[in-house]
């Protein structure tokens, strides 16, 4: 069936560099890393750490950062093989077009809007809370309507109840960014790596001015035992944490949708995605040693948990910098959500799924400045009128999807295309990608149903738009 019809490897590779004007490959395998670390590293490290802690895994919290890295280190092997392999934008698109057909390519790559253009909405809108908190630290008060959506009502000081009429913030910040991914991905990934400068050196200082703060009979017992209810610390606590923490690594498959843009992609796009998530990682392991080594971990299921921690050292200031570092942390990325979408729908707007008008390329700034455009047109209103608890749990379920096709096609394509050329070969195949299946259904089950009623809606309004256009289009150009 035409259906499932794969796409030849050397087809997708010679489509790539078709016309005058194609995406330039600028990026060397630092700037691959950066982009890693700054979709990785966001807000949920310096909240999700002490939830998780404090509710399900105690100081046994760092052994549930090892564990949710393991299970993202088997779905990484898997992304570096096929990037190493088919080094041209689309990311999880593209690899499903190559090794399961058309069919299967749509469903992923209308999924992953789930996780790259709703997950940029979720950020914009989170962006916009932490500017106007940090402004008020500082007597700057942004009147309320122009701040929230109109869902969304905030309590004033004096006890008002307030609602929004729309969030002028989220929709500034997602304008600004889609300027700077327009002028070039070299600008682009400049700029990124100072925000990721500044988050890192936050977390570094963090971990370096708390350390001396450590109390060690916080550490004790370091996997407090469990009450009895499943998930609730012992081991099946860790194991619970480890779910949860599991969604702090998200981001380094958007370092995949790079590699059309990247000098040397066989090598660079291995090392971009592992080198990121050991760094990550490393981070988040040394962070969460000294999180609850400075605050016992009863006391730190809080909202604000750094702000804890903060309290029992004379830097009150460090306050207003964990913010700031929030801060750097959601615009990095938001630069790499909105980055990575505008590649997928560029991708799928050649193979005439989409529009072809979502493939045109700037002819000064090589960007495909169309799905830029359209990207912030759709994320902006969102980011200004939607409650951030409607986008906000659409993410999770669509990217763990995008993981368990992307490891069950290096198992095909070892099967069907032995003799093709891996610069980087996944070890251990088919063990390596079929724990990485199983973890991730593992984590698709745990999720609550309306994750999967959501998922599943969506995936119903895609197939209106396959089988009403993008199947006849495609049938028309062949």
């Amino acid at each position: 069936m035409a259906y499932f019809t794969r796409k030849p490897i050397a087809e997708i590779e010679a489509q790539a560099e078709l016309g005058t004007h194609h995406l330039r490959r600028v990026l060397k395998t630092s700037d691959l890393i950066l982009l890693g670390i700054g979709a990785i590293i966001g807000a949920g490290l310096f909240s999700i750490t002490g939830i998780a802690a404090a509710h399900n895994a105690g100081p046994a919290i760092v052994l549930s950062f090892i564990i949710a890295a393991c299970g993202c280190a088997f779905a990484g092997l898997c992304y570096s093989e096929l990037a190493s392999m088919i080094p041209v934008a689309g990311s999880a698109y593209t690899y499903a077009f190559a090794t399961m057909g058309e069919f299967m390519a749509w469903i992923i790559g209308w999924d992953l809007i789930l996780e790259y253009a709703v997950g940029a909405a979720t950020v914009s809108i989170s962006w916009s809370a932490y500017v106007v908190s940090l402004l008020e630290d500082f007597n700057i008060h942004l009147p309320e309507q122009i701040v929230a959506s109109p869902w969304q009502c905030v309590v004033l000081k004096n006890g008002q109840k307030v609602c929004g009429l729309i969030n002028i913030p989220a929709v500034l910040i997602v304008m600004a960014i889609t300027g700077l991914l327009i002028l070039g991905i070299r600008e682009s990934t400049r700029i990124n790596a100072i925000v990721v400068t500044i988050k890192v050196a936050i977390v570094l200082l963090f971990i370096g001015l708390g350390y001396s703060f450590i109390h060690p009979e916080n550490y004790t017992p370091f996997i407090p035992p469990n009450t009895g209810e499943y998930g609730h610390f012992g081991w099946s606590g860790i194991l619970r944490a480890a779910g949860i923490v599991f969604f702090a690594y998200i981001g380094f498959d958007m370092v995949s949708t790079a590699a059309q843009e990247t000098i040397n992609p066989q090598k660079s796009m291995p090392r971009g995605i592992i080198g990121s998530l050991i760094i990550c990682t490393i981070l988040y392991i040394l962070f969460a040693h000294v999180l609850t080594g400075m605050v016992n971990y009863k006391e730190l299921g809080v909202a604000a948990p750094v702000a804890v921690a903060v309290n029992q050292t004379p830097y009150w200031w460090f306050n207003w910098l964990t913010k700031a570092a929030i801060l750097a942390g959601f615009t990095s990325v938001l630069l790499v959500l909105l980055y990575g979408q505008s590649r997928i729908f560029y991708c799928m707007a050649r193979d005439h799924l989409i529009p072809p008008q979502f493939a045109t390329i700037h002819p000064r700034f090589n960007t495909p400045y169309f799905s830029n455009i359209a990207l912030m047109i759709f994320v902006s209103l969102f980011g200004a009128f939607a409650p951030i608890s409607l986008v906000g749990n659409m993410t999770s379920i669509g990217t763990l999807l995008a993981f368990v096709i992307v490891c069950s096609a290096v198992i095909i394509l070892r099967k069907t295309d032995p003799q093709l050329p891996r610069p980087f070969r996944t070890p251990w195949v088919p063990v390596v990608p079929l724990l990485g299946i199983g973890i991730c259904l593992a984590m698709m089950v745990s999720l609550d149903i309306d994750s999967w009623i959501r998922l599943l809606v969506w995936l119903a309004i895609g197939l209106v738009i396959y089988f009403g256009y993008s199947r006849r289009h495609r049938t028309e150009m062949h």
